[in-house]
């Protein structure tokens, strides 16, 4: 927090009323105690931290038949076109970027599972957003957070981590198909199942020591290794961006309003609502921009919490999944960012990393697997916050994270939590404990269940 009565900032950068003129204007950089130094600084910190994005999610996406290079290309514009809107719409230090979790959900359940094609789930991506913005501008976002109890939400993100955990562990060859026990350990003496074991002990010790970036740096490591010693091949660093085209406008809204995507569309809905909101909020709190009392009377909230359903919408058409604002903004908080100018400077970022992509293409999965479990494992410690007391709170919960690995499917994971929260409740007459907004979504589940089984 900046220090005001001493005019030093976190970094220890002092602040002058008249320092960056147009800056301090359109940020106001000095109302928030912070200086233009400071926010570069900031913005340079969030993104090492979440930069790993550029390389994981084209990983992902291209499971789906996704052009690799188009993917990479729209991930590092949704991230920067989400950044800048928070910056100068907002006026936050956040930094946007697609989901990790939704986009495991849109490649390995939507296109995998369901056999929904990729442009149908791009559709389904648009008109969640499109969904979750008339729920940021008209209220009813904050009133199904207030109604969502906190051992579900818990919950969702820790089972969602699990879910990438099994999903890192199968691509790293750490967990395989086992037709007796249903999974089985892998042949731990191959290459690139020992590269991702290293490259997970890596980013975990670089993380214990306060090491920024370390996850990314992880990445390269592993990558830098693996070509080293002949394992994949090296395909250079910097190019002219390749082609968007591929997945440019390619989403299939038609498609996507098919009776079977239903309940994609509400999966999509309710983990941007959890994981951007919770996300937004907590950020914003550990940057002293929210005060205390009623959500209205906090300036910016609304435009935060349009900023980052727009930015949805935005990278749909690009051709990536739900775009959402990231828990590694922390990190830029805590070197002393305050305003949109730390977001700006990560939208920046992720425009030059645009002309990376033949590095993109040498990472292997074997390298961005490891980044995937540690992002797993950072996840699953929202257990936490379950109230382990109660087994009418504990139960569901973790039937929702047992669900999402076990079933493969994030929506499945939601749909027994919700419908067993509010059944247990009912059971053990305690019905007018669940808020209106659970009782809604466990009825939508079981209508899901009822009619678009397939």
């Amino acid at each position: 927090m900046p220090d005001k009565q001493s005019g030093l900032t976190a970094s220890g950068a002092s602040i002058s009323p008249g320092e960056g003129t147009v800056l301090d204007k359109r940020f106001g950089l000095t109302a928030h105690g912070t200086s233009a130094r400071t926010e570069v600084i900031a913005g340079i910190t969030t993104f090492l931290t979440m930069a790993y994005i550029i390389f994981v999610n084209p990983e992902i996406l291209s499971s789906t038949g996704m052009d690799r290079n188009a993917v990479f290309v729209a991930t590092c514009l949704a991230a920067a076109l989400g950044s800048a809107i928070m910056a100068l719409w907002a006026n936050w230090p956040i930094g946007m970027a697609p989901g990790m979790g939704l986009n495991a959900f849109f490649a390995f359940t939507v296109v995998g599972a369901l056999g929904f094609t990729w442009q149908q789930a791009l559709g389904a991506v648009f008109i969640s957003g499109l969904v979750f913005l008339f729920l940021s501008v008209t209220g009813i976002r904050r009133w199904l957070i207030a109604g969502i109890p906190t051992s579900m939400r818990s919950a969702i993100a820790a089972g969602i981590g699990m879910f990438l955990g099994l999903i890192a562990l199968k691509n790293s060859g750490i967990v395989v198909d086992n037709p007796a026990t249903l999974v089985g350990l892998g042949d731990l003496t191959q290459t690139g199942t020992l590269l991702a074991i290293v490259g997970f002990f890596i980013i975990a010790a670089l993380d214990a020591l306060k090491v920024r970036g370390s996850i990314l740096i992880g990445i390269l490591v592993i990558t830098v290794v693996s070509i080293a010693i002949g394992a994949s091949p090296f395909a250079g660093v910097i190019s002219m961006p390749p082609s968007i085209m591929p997945t440019f406008m390619q989403l299939d809204i038609a498609g996507a309003l098919t009776v079977g995507i239903f309940h994609v569309i509400l999966v999509m809905v309710l983990v941007e609502v959890f994981d951007a909101t919770g996300t937004l909020i907590g950020v914003a709190k550990r940057a002293g921009l929210l005060t205390e009392g009623p959500a209205h009377t906090n300036k910016n909230l609304g435009r935060a919490l349009m900023a980052d359903s727009t930015a949805i919408l935005a990278g749909s058409m690009l051709g990536t999944s739900s775009t959402t604002a990231y828990v590694e903004s922390a990190s830029g908080v805590q070197a002393g960012g305050r305003t949109g100018l730390t977001a700006l400077v990560v939208a920046g970022l992720f425009l030059l990393a645009v002309f990376f992509a033949p590095l993109a293409g040498s990472v292997p999965a074997y390298a961005t697997g490891p980044a995937l479990l540690y992002v797993a494992c950072l996840m699953v410690r929202e257990f936490e916050e379950i109230q382990w007391s109660d087994v009418t709170e504990s139960a569901p919960a973790v039937l929702t994270a047992l669900m999402m690995p076990f079933t493969y499917s994030i929506a499945n994971g939601l749909a027994f939590g919700f419908v067993s929260y509010a059944a247990i409740k009912l059971a053990t007459g305690r019905a007018r404990e669940v808020h209106a907004a659970t009782w809604i979504v466990a009825a939508l589940f079981v209508i899901r269940f009822a009619f678009f089984m397939e």
